[in-house]
């Protein structure tokens, strides 16, 4: 259940901070956060954040369905 979550949380902060970005560059408007460079400079952070939360999710699923060592 934890890696589903984390998978989830993972892509949402990648959107987030896409449309952060684009938010930033003034490619998306409609909002406060329209052409400010601040969220320009952090929404890559934020995705970044999210790529490394989502990597973290599917490392940790990839170690749990692996057999353990066989005992004689």
């Amino acid at each position: 259940m934890n890696r589903i979550i984390g998978m989830v949380l993972g892509v949402i902060l990648i959107a987030a901070g896409i449309l952060f970005t684009l938010q930033g560059a003034g490619v998306v408007g409609g909002s406060a956060m329209s052409g400010n460079s601040t969220w320009t400079v952090l929404g890559p952070i934020i995705a970044l954040a999210g790529l490394v939360l989502l990597l973290l999710a599917l490392r940790r699923g990839r170690n749990r369905t692996g057999s353990g060592p066989s005992v004689r």
